[in-house]
């Protein structure tokens, strides 16, 4: 038996052992119970933080009698790697491929989930029912119970309990149909960054109604704890699991793809647990990183030296933060990477990717009639340009002042003013960052480089220099010769930035065709080939560089690399020659299909955003 297995087989007597003393009717435990009431997709679409549409009143009733946390935000501006951050208390980046959206990480042993620490502590603990860890974790194996029958009632007598219950009310997928409501379309006043479509108006007006219904939810789990005599022995969490599922919102690194509510009721019992009194806001950051420690300090446990966050209730309460990062890499079918950092007032972009488009065509999303709205007024040619730079290629900063734009539409990175000195001090903070957690984000999804351990090999991935080579590329201020000289480097993840760098200079690179060429020919990773092959495309070599990526497509090769390179047939100018492999691949019902599908109608000329890029249910 391995030590997961020895976790998860604690039973009733190890719990009972550790438990409190019951009294009739209601339950006196030396420690809180803890429940997490989590909802799906929601930035603070919600009364108690000024929203003047939003019909949330028991959300806003937990907030006014515990505390509210003003600026919270997810790691991941998306489900599967804020949940692995939620679970493990580390970054997803710190542990790839965790960072990419629906991949399995492999967890160290030493590394343990949060519902493995409270049971050792004697916790009983349930998810109801959702997991989507983002890595090789059987669900079975850390929880008392996870299933959509798990429920905190079902504990020992008298044992405390950390109870987790998943609304999927607001889930981006319900936004694929209307939900009516009381807040209707003409009601809304969108961000200057969408345009005015009825269908946009539909979807903000529905988002609203499903937050209302979810609100209900909230309520109706509070009164079950109410009922059961377990209200003021029970420290109530609610907050959302990523920022919103509105165009740009889920999936991108601005505030509505980051920032969630939390609300946190902390009964008189346990007062002493929470750094202010009922009814306080707090602005200080809070950053889903910070969500294990404090699950260990409210259990009195000592948080593990791998734990980078920082303890915002219990008896281990630390200095408040001045910083929340976030990031993405692969979202779906698409490869982007993306850093960012905020202090509540400024966010700091930066973007290793410049030369794709913020919104590249992803299947699901456009299920959304909103994003499908949005796209066809751009290739329509309708749109202003701060409506249509979502669609464009990056800058490779951004940076915005929130309190003057809270849209995020002027980007400040070339003349920040007033926020000079932030912009600076953010700049310097995020790369510590990287550095400090190791991020893996640099390192193509699907080496041998990649994970936890395997990236900490000395040697293995030389961080501080591929950082430095990673910005001079996506920068554009590297060189073309150090460009082609790193091609020679032995470390793979240097051959994929210098790579990279060339490929972002498309026709510009073209001195450096030969270089190109003849590292294509020496090449043993398929990943940098990828790379290699699309930068031929620009450069004078068309026909090579397609034929590359085309037997790349066709390969046996694991998906990360057919995926590659499906992305970079995708932007190239003639991808014909392709596309017997692409059209084989259209059957897939994966992320292989979504790209194939989307890169075949987008060559026939028969691609309609309206059009569903998903195979049918079955």
């Amino acid at each position: 038996m391995n030590r997961r297995q020895a976790l998860g087989a604690l039973g009733a007597a190890s719990v009972t052992s550790a438990c409190a003393t019951v009294r009739t009717g209601a339950q006196s435990t030396e420690r809180p119970n803890i429940l997490w009431l989590v909802s799906e997709d929601n930035n603070p679409f919600i009364g108690a933080y000024g929203d003047r549409l939003a019909r949330t009143p028991n959300i806003d009733a937990l907030a006014r009698e515990g505390i509210l946390y003003r600026n919270v935000y997810s790691n991941a501006p998306v489900c599967a790697p804020s949940r692995f951050c939620l679970l493990t208390g580390i970054h997803p980046e710190t542990a790839g491929p965790a960072h990419h959206m629906r991949a399995e990480a492999s967890l160290p042993e030493f590394i343990g989930t949060y519902p493995e620490y409270l049971r050792r502590a004697g916790y009983y603990c349930t998810n109801n029912e959702k997991t989507d860890y983002n890595c090789k974790i059987e669900p079975d194996a850390i929880w008392n119970a996870s299933s959509e029958d798990a429920h905190y009632r079902n504990r020992p007598q008298g044992a405390p309990f950390m109870a987790v219950f998943n609304s999927m009310i607001t889930h981006e997928s319900r936004l694929f149909g209307p939900t009516e409501g009381s807040v209707k379309p003409e009601d809304i006043d969108l961000p200057a960054f969408l345009p005015d479509t009825p269908e946009i108006r539909q979807d903000y007006a529905s988002y609203y109604n499903m937050m209302e219904r979810m609100d209900g939810w909230v309520g109706d789990h509070l009164r079950q704890l109410e009922e059961a005599g377990l209200a003021e022995d029970t420290i109530v969490f609610y907050y959302s699991d990523n920022g919103g599922c509105l165009p740009r919102s889920k999936r991108y690194c601005y505030e509505e793809g980051h920032r969630v509510a939390l609300a946190v009721r902390v009964p008189e019992k346990w007062r002493h647990l929470a750094p202010v009194a009922a009814g306080s806001e707090i602005a200080a950051p809070v950053s889903f990183i910070d969500f294990v420690p404090t699950l260990l300090s409210l259990t009195g446990q000592a948080q593990p030296s791998e734990m980078p966050g920082k303890a915002f209730l219990g008896q281990n309460i630390a200095d408040p933060k001045v910083y929340a990062f976030g990031m993405r890499n692969r979202m779906d079918e698409r490869y982007d990477f993306i850093r960012t950092v905020t202090d509540g007032r400024y966010r700091y972009i930066r973007n290793y990717m410049p030369h794709r488009p913020l919104g590249q065509v992803n299947a699901f999303p456009w299920m959304l009639k909103s994003y499908a709205s949005w796209h066809s007024q751009y290739l329509s040619g309708d749109l202003p340009a701060v409506q249509a730079r979502f669609f464009e290629p990056k800058p490779f900063e951004e940076f915005y002042d929130l309190a003057v734009d809270p849209d995020e539409v002027d980007n400040l990175a070339d003349a920040p003013g007033a926020g000079a000195e932030a912009m600076k001090a953010m700049r310097a903070a995020l790369d510590r960052h990287m550095l400090s957690i190791n991020d893996n984000g640099f390192i193509p999804e699907g080496s041998p480089l990649e994970g936890y351990l395997a990236s900490r090999q000395p040697g293995a991935y030389p961080l501080e220099e591929i950082m430095q080579i990673a910005a001079g590329a996506a920068a554009g201020t590297a060189t073309l010769s150090s460009l082609t000289s790193e091609l020679q480097s032995a470390n793979e993840v240097v051959r994929y930035w210098a790579a990279t760098g060339l490929l972002i200079r498309a026709n510009a690179a073209t001195p450096a065709a030969a270089s190109i060429r003849a590292a294509l020919e020496a090449e043993p990773s398929l990943q940098v080939r990828s790379v290699l092959a699309e930068a031929l495309t620009h450069v004078g070599e068309p026909e090579a560089g397609v034929a590359e990526l085309a037997r790349l497509v066709a390969s046996d090769a694991d998906k990360p690399v057919r995926l590659m390179a499906l992305n970079s047939l995708t932007y190239i100018a003639d991808p014909v020659a392709a596309m017997p492999m692409v059209r084989r691949l259209t059957e897939d019902r994966g992320y292989l299909g979504r790209a194939a599908t989307y890169l075949v109608r987008k060559v026939d000329g028969t691609f309609d955003p309206y059009v569903p890029l998903l195979p049918p249910r079955e």
